[in-house]
């Protein structure tokens, strides 16, 4: 791997604020709602043309859902996470990546213990994925962080983060931050609590049989999308107003008011980005596992999903606080 001492400097801390990259036409106020409506138009579309190979596998294990405060609840989740991609200004790769990485688990436990063919689990993978992309893809540009077309100047440690082996290492690392975390769980408590929380299971030999090799390599997609929701803008993160008051700051002249803050949120804008990212990535994965497990798996319990998020969510946390480590380095500018 690089060594953290010879990573390439990035760009200088404070250059010229770049041009911005071209928007969306459409009035500010219509686009959000267009956001909604075209991704719960794709993924009924998708999921219809795709019923024929999937739906004996998911409708097999899957709770009947015909109240409408059911439905009215999985829509109004849907639409919370586009709002979440919306407002926290991400770009269609950071939806898609986060997507991927909070949609995943609850169809690897079914892959994985209920019998699911692992095409049925792609298929829902890749239906959801698209149908934030795409809609993201129509209605935002891409962030300078994602664009290799951005002016150089838009991004800091533009050479670290395009470089090939860098990316491969990240990838691994994250890929390895969640298998050993669900090897861990698979060779301690998680079985039994797999096995006394759902029923109808079909197959527990997969907890016991996991080799940690093969989990790495399953996990490679998963350790890439970590990498590029919480290390690639976390370490392209420009200095920002927030750093120039954090070096400004002067505890004998500074009041009460301004040394909370500093002591609080002082960090510089590569931290308070990971720490954001992780933070939603965190939330977003124990929700999303959580409900989908609990409200839409046959013979799940409220108290089996939340430890099957449990630890998908502690994986995410790992994942960023070992992404930020690896980012404070020297030649890696704030």
């Amino acid at each position: 791997m690089v060594s953290r001492k010879q990573m390439p400097n990035g760009v200088a801390a404070m250059p010229s604020q770049p041009a911005p990259l071209p928007a969306s036409k459409l009035p500010a106020p219509l686009r959000f709602p267009l956001v909604v409506i075209l991704s719960l138009t794709l993924s009924a579309l998708l999921y219809s043309f795709t019923s024929e190979f999937t739906a004996g596998d998911l409708s097999s294990v899957s709770r009947s859902l015909n109240e409408w405060w059911q439905v009215s609840g999985l829509v109004g989740w849907k639409a919370t996470e586009l709002a979440i991609g919306w407002w926290g200004e991400y770009d269609s790769i950071d939806l898609a990546s986060l997507t991927l990485l909070t949609h995943m688990p609850p169809l690897y436990l079914l892959t994985t213990f209920y019998g699911i063919r692992p095409t049925s689990m792609l298929a829902s993978l890749l239906i959801d994925t698209l149908t934030t992309y795409i809609p993201f893809r129509l209605l935002r540009p891409i962030s300078p962080i994602h664009n290799v077309s951005a002016p150089k100047g838009a991004v800091s440690n533009r050479s670290i983060i395009n470089d090939l082996p860098v990316r491969v290492y990240t990838t691994v690392l994250a890929a390895s931050i969640y298998a050993v975390t669900v090897y861990a769980s698979f060779a301690t408590w998680l079985p039994v609590h797999l096995v006394v929380h759902f029923e109808g299971l079909r197959d527990i030999s997969a907890a016991h049989s996991a080799a940690l090799p093969f989990l790495i390599c399953s996990f490679l997609p998963v350790g890439y999308a970590a990498r590029e929701f919480l290390f690639s803008p976390a370490t392209g993160a420009k200095k920002d107003l927030g750093d120039i008051r954090n070096e400004a700051f002067n505890p004998e002249t500074a009041t009460l008011s301004e040394t909370v803050r500093y002591n609080a949120w002082g960090f510089s804008k590569r931290t308070r980005t990971m720490i954001k990212r992780t933070a939603t990535l965190v939330t977003v994965t124990a929700l999303n596992t959580w409900l989908q497990t609990y409200v839409t798996i046959e013979g799940s319990e409220s108290y089996g999903a939340a430890g099957w998020s449990g630890v998908w969510a502690l994986a995410a946390a790992l994942a960023g606080t070992v992404f930020w480590w690896v980012a404070d380095v020297e030649g890696v500018s704030n």
